[in-house]
């Protein structure tokens, strides 16, 4: 559904959405954000990674304004690939024909994050037509490869590649959608580490009537999963909640009611602050495992490392803008999941994630709603001259 009354904004975002681009695929997003940059003197570069069955997409650009070399450069970063849909029968609408009902605008992606996207690039537009001869440097970094089950192909890439060339970034807003109850309540400055971890726990299988020839994982692991439940890792920290250990999977036995299981797998995960570190996490781990005598096979997975972004000249331009576009006072938090900041943390000093309302998304029907969209855009718009042009 498409309408002449809506803002540039507004369309780019229904556009994008109209773009299937199920996590690895792009979709042709990337190169239609490109041809629009390019037409503001951006210097655009496609960088492909990944095996041919998940070959995922990655544009870098930048836009190099007067006297570069000294100058803040300001990364609008983000994905435009999105989750599968879903159940299609549970739509109100098809997920990738974008509809507009009762002033909110539906489709998948329409919130987690084309609209960020949309708002990227039309603020990019109006800064550069209102300031063409700037002092600062814009760039972009998406990837196609963020709501995939790795993320080895996406972001981290691009970054790995840019701290090999030395390139130096100062600002980064990702446009994850962080706002909870009310549009611009909250400001991501950072995130919490994730370290999983697949614990095989070796006993030995015999019949329930006879326990003395045979050893019960399960009776064996269940003090070690109540003390662990129980610890208190950390205290957290002005920024950071305590960290947080839960158990995600627990599987054993062969379904027979008279057996006793000959081992138990359990995977686990920690949500970790700044306060704790992914190697003082698996000591502990371990030691309690020892202690308890378990016999035992473990694998860890570190998905990242957790960020913070002080409060700066980011943080307070960002919720300048806010004030002044929609009147809220955001809140700085560092909750929720992983998020690609983590990986340009590693290159840029000051990281910050800001977006529309995240109620709907990687649900059915999700949506945002079109005003957002257009104080997005302008929130972007202020952010963007507070910090080149000052």
């Amino acid at each position: 559904m498409i309408t002449t009354q809506l803002t540039p904004t507004q369309l780019l975002a229904q556009g994008l959405i109209a773009h299937p681009s199920v996590t690895p695929q792009d979709g042709g997003i990337q190169d239609l954000i490109a041809s629009r940059l390019k037409k503001l003197d951006f210097s655009c570069e496609t960088i492909m990674s990944g095996p041919e069955d998940f070959k995922v997409t990655n544009l870098w650009a930048i836009r190099r304004g007067t006297g570069a070399s000294q100058a803040p450069c300001l990364v609008f970063a983000g994905h435009t690939d999105v989750v599968p849909p879903g159940p299609l029968d549970q739509w109100e609408s098809a997920p990738f024909t974008p509809q507009i009902r009762n002033g909110y605008l539906f489709g998948r992606g329409a919130a987690d994050m084309k609209s960020s996207l949309a708002a990227f690039v039309v603020a990019t537009e109006e800064f550069v037509a209102l300031h063409p001869q700037h002092f600062g440097n814009i760039a972009f970094l998406l990837t196609s490869d963020e709501e995939g089950p790795k993320n080895t192909d996406g972001t981290v890439v691009v970054v790995n590649k840019l701290q090999e060339r030395q390139v130096k970034l100062d600002y980064c807003i990702v446009g994850e959608p962080t706002s909870s109850e009310k549009f611009g309540d909250m400001i991501k400055n950072g995130r919490r580490g994730s370290l999983s971890a697949k614990l095989t726990v070796k006993g030995i299988q015999g019949h329930v009537a006879y326990p003395h020839l045979a050893q019960n994982p399960i009776h064996l692991i269940a003090p070690v999963i109540a003390e662990l439940a129980s610890m208190q890792w950390d205290q957290g920290n002005e920024y950071f909640p305590p960290t947080t250990w839960q158990t995600s999977n627990f599987q054993s036995g062969t379904g027979a009611l008279n057996v006793i299981p000959g081992n138990a797998v359990i995977d686990f995960n920690f949500r970790f602050a700044t306060s704790s570190t992914a190697q003082g996490l698996i000591s502990q781990v371990e030691d309690i495992l020892k202690k308890h005598a378990i016999h035992y096979d473990i694998s860890w997975n570190q998905a990242g490392e957790p960020f913070l972004t002080p409060e700066g000249s980011l943080c307070a331009a960002l919720s300048n803008a806010i004030v002044e576009e929609v009147g809220v006072t955001p809140k700085l938090s560092t909750t929720g999941g992983t998020s690609d900041g983590r990986f340009i943390a590693k290159i840029c000093p000051q990281v910050v994630e800001f977006g529309p309302i995240n109620a709907s998304i990687h649900k059915v029907n999700e949506n945002v709603n079109l005003a957002d969209i257009e104080s997005l855009k302008n929130i972007y718009l202020r952010t963007l001259s507070e910090l080149i042009l000052t």
